[in-house]
């Protein structure tokens, strides 16, 4: 998407205006445009100058933000600009302006008012040359109104401009108020000097009581009160984006050649060696080589606890060296590292619009007129009701000035971006104002079990040696750990790796093995110490030995626990088991609670079979459990959830990819891998399960406001424009002073950015105050219906399974076939129980699994 600068918007009439012409532009896909941030997002084929050019036809001004396309080398060479441009961009000029001008405004409106007001109402002194002089009077009150309108010349030139360009704005509407007041006042002023000349003092007087000098010079400085507190506002509303910014380093320390220089960031490149010292911030993404440290990474995560680095551990730029000298290789540079990305997820989603911004759009883009029109036919119909021009000019004026289309353009925007800078300080980057608004929205969470509810690192929990085979006592734990981490020293398999890690951290040695074999969907064979040493699962082993009942029973509590027990044999006795799991996250559980009080239905999918996959969920207290999930069959599951309702699909792998883009909301946990970014609405900087409701809740909060927002602006019109037109003046003898209407105004779209701003208040780690949804919480699922109760069921004996992903092979192959509604697959009882929802023949279910690779033993 190509970014463009916008200049000269005042309100959502603007904005809109833009987006129409730009998206007439032959090429153009799609438009967005961002009046908080004064930017424009555009996809297609059309051209810089094509774009620009609309955009200058439509009256308003452009420019490009950027190249589309540029080198690795040019990103990395051009980051620091663009970084400067960005910051640039945010800065608050308009509030300072608008400061000046009020100021200027207020030294001439002060003493217009004492002249106009203080002495017709309070009987406020005045200098001897005006007593009686009406005509003198007159003219000064012309000369300090002309003055304050030249100050605030700005709202007739962008006013009449849009106006001439057939788009018109707020700005139109405060200059044709004024302008309507001051052209009233002075045709009133010469009204008056001819009747003074003519002698006709009852015509003068009664034509001094028709200047509305004050008023329209009030008008301008009010709304410059309101702008100016807006825009101060606004600037508010970015202040999680100005500080990501200024949390970039400047400067790196590379070695070259063997000697430390300090450079520009821009100018490290992929490859170089960078040094970072204690206290100093890291420059750019990359790997350290040598040293180790405790590094803070609450800039990125807004987790202020340090993470232990150590060589061949990742460090990104922005993030803080706490404790010792490090020596790294930078991997990624200039746009490519963590916190460019993160800046840019940000601004991408302030840049976009939310969904429900579309009312507010489609109000936006014919508001304008239709106040206009309002106020002609106020004023028609007032001199038509008999009341004079004065009355009648001052019920429209009242009809312009009041009228407000910004809190309408503003009231989505502000709490979209505070919302996304809210979630940046948490770790929670949305990619877009869609994204933030649709996770609220949220029915089903489908959790992917590795790397999202348990750590991803299967880790051994349990050693259980058979006091038979070890001849002497002490231990036996031990001693087996030694076995087991000899045999699988040579083993790439991520059960053999957890063993490895358990022997390093006891300080086991790892004794030299000859004659090793990995049995494909079995387990292992070696000779240690001269003796033929067998590992595997309870069915290769007992082929070899003979397995007491109490360690088949203790076996069959592991796999109840969700944890994989693996036996080891030297020659024809058991030495013991080894249990393996992936151990679940310390916050899943509070995470999954949270999300079920949300009213969200939690689902986990996993490759496991369904006994170990049971047993996680029960531990992670999900909803409902779908087990024997091959990584390419996610995506399928996803299609289905969502038939039930909006689904959020959570994952940290490549392979959860498809799954993320099928999902209403894509979530990537901890950062993971960048193509699951890629395909993510949501990323989790952090690898906490309990970041997906805090997500959810930002949203929430983010919805509600923005329906507050969009309340206050209709409400505000619906009141505010009747009242200004004189609607209840004929009940009520209610009338409104243009001066009053226009301070409403100022005020309006003030009351729309502060109110965003509270969602800075918001606590997305606090679940007190969470409201349930109402989705459809039926598990479809686990209701069978009629035909399924009357279902026939066979049940395979199989060998060769070995794992879970054995188990998620045999079940997918089973579930292809038509006649089969399910299958539930265990390697451990090397066992299929197969579903069927219509007649099969065994041998058709044999040749099925035999095609995988497996043996079908027998069929029942």
């Amino acid at each position: 998407m190509k970014q463009y600068t916008v200049t000269g918007m005042s309100c959502a009439a603007c904005s809109a205006r833009v987006e129409k012409a730009v998206s007439k532009v032959d090429g153009v896909t799609s438009c967005s445009v961002s009046l908080l941030t004064n930017s424009m997002g555009v996809e297609g084929s059309a051209t810089d100058a094509q774009i620009v050019e609309a955009v200058e036809q439509a009256g308003y001004g452009a420019s490009p933000k950027g190249t589309a396309t540029e080198s690795d080398n040019d990103k990395a060479n051009n980051s620091l600009e663009q970084l400067k441009a960005a910051q640039d961009a945010l800065v608050d000029r308009e509030t300072p302006k608008l400061r000046n001008r009020l100021i200027a405004s207020l030294i001439f409106l002060v003493v217009l008012m004492y002249f106009s007001m203080g002495h017709m109402m309070w009987g406020w002194p005045l200098p001897e040359f005006f007593n009686g002089n009406h005509v003198a009077m007159g003219l000064l009150q012309l000369l300090l109104t002309v003055a304050v309108m030249v100050i605030n010349q700005k709202f007739f030139i962008s006013g009449f401009k849009g106006l001439i360009h057939g788009a018109p704005n707020m700005d139109t509407l405060v200059a044709l108020g004024s302008a309507a007041s001051f052209g009233y006042s002075v045709y009133a002023l010469f009204a008056m000097t001819a009747a003074q000349v003519n002698g006709d003092m009852d015509a003068v007087m009664s034509y001094m009581h028709e200047f509305y000098f004050e008023s329209a010079a009030m008008i301008l400085a009010l709304i410059t009160v309101g702008k100016m507190l807006e825009a101060h506002s606004k600037g508010k509303t970015t202040d999680a984006l100005k500080s990501l910014m200024q949390l970039a380093p400047k400067t790196a320390t590379v070695v070259r050649n063997g000697v430390e220089q300090e450079i520009s960031v821009d100018a490290v490149k992929k490859g170089d060696i960078f040094v970072v010292r204690p206290g100093e911030n890291i420059p750019v993404d990359g790997e350290i080589i040598d040293g180790t440290t405790a590094v803070n990474e609450s800039a990125l995560t807004g987790e202020s606890i340090p993470v232990d680095k150590q060589p061949k551990d990742a460090v990104s730029a922005a993030t803080v060296n706490q404790s010792g000298f490090i020596k790294c290789r930078a991997t990624r540079v200039g746009e490519d590292t963590t916190l460019s990305q993160i800046i840019q997820m940000v601004s991408d989603a302030a840049a976009t619009k939310a969904p429900i911004a579309k009312i507010a759009d489609r109000v936006s883009g014919v508001f304008v007129p239709a106040v206009i029109t309002i106020a002609i036919i106020t004023i028609i119909a007032w001199l038509i009701a008999g009341e004079n021009v004065g009355f009648a000019l001052a019920r429209g004026i009242s009809v312009l000035v009041i009228s407000c289309p910004c809190a309408l353009g503003l009231a989505t925007p502000v709490a979209i971006m505070v919302g996304n800078g809210k979630g940046a300080k948490s770790g929670i980057l949305f990619k877009t104002a869609a994204s933030l608004e649709a996770t609220g929205r949220t029915q089903i969470v489908a959790l992917d079990k590795t790397g999202t509810i348990t750590s991803g690192e299967p880790k051994v929990t349990d050693i259980v040696p058979d006091e038979t085979f070890f001849e002497e006592t002490g231990n036996n734990a031990g001693k087996l750990l030694a076995i087991a981490a000899s045999v699988e020293a040579k083993s790439e398999h991520p059960l053999a790796k957890a063993i490895m890690e358990r022997a390093k951290t006891d300080e086991i040695a790892v004794a030299e093995v000859t004659d090793f074999s990995a049995v494909v969907g079995n387990g292992l064979t070696a000779i240690l110490a001269g003796k033929m040493i067998k590992a595997g699962n309870l069915a290769f082993v007992s082929k070899f030995v003979k397995v007491s009942d109490d360690m088949r029973t203790k076996a069959v509590e592991f796999s109840k626990e969700g944890k994989t027990p693996l036996f080891f044999a030297a020659d024809d006795r058991l030495c013991g088991i080894i249990a393996v799991a992936d151990t679940i996250k310390e916050d899943s559980p509070e995470a999954v609670r949270q999300l079920k009080n949300m009213g969200i239905r939690v689902v986990m999918l996993t490759g496991d079979n369904e006994q170990t996959a049971n047993a996680i969920g029960k531990q992670a207290g999900v909803d409902e459990v779908i087990a024997g999930v091959l990584p390419d069959g996610k995506e399928a599951v996803i299609r289905k959830l969502k038939k039930q309702g909006r689904v959020a699909m959570v994952g940290d792998g490549i392979n959860d990819a498809p799954a993320l883009t099928r999902a209403d909301i894509g979530i990537a946990i901890g950062a993971g891998s960048d193509v699951a970014i890629d395909a993510a609405d949501v990323v989790l900087m952090k690898s906490r399960l309990i970041d997906v409701p805090a997500a959810v809740r930002l949203s929430r909060a983010t919805l509600t406001n923005i329906h507050e927002n969009l309340f206050w602006a209709f409400f505000y019109n619906v009141i505010g424009i009747p009242l200004a037109a004189g609607l209840w003046y004929p009940l009520l003898g209610w009338k409104l002073n243009p001066m009053f209407g226009a301070a409403a105004m100022s005020l309006s779209s003030f009351c729309v950015v502060t109110n965003a701003l509270r969602l800075n208040l918001c606590r997305v780690y606090d679940p007190k105050h969470d409201r349930k949804a109402t989705p459809d919480r039926k598990n479809k699922a686990n209701k069978p219906n009629e035909s399924e109760e009357k279902s026939m069921t066979k049940t395979m004996n199989i060998e060769g399974m070995m794992c879970g992903h054995c188990e998620a092979r045999v079940k997918k192959a089973l579930e292809a076939l038509d006649a089969v509604s399910e299958a539930a697959v265990s390697h451990e009882s090397g066992t299929a129980v197969v579903t069927l929802s219509s007649d099969i023949s065994d041998e058709k279910l044999k040749e099925t699994v035999e095609a995988e690779d497996y043996k079908v033993t027998a069929i029942q």
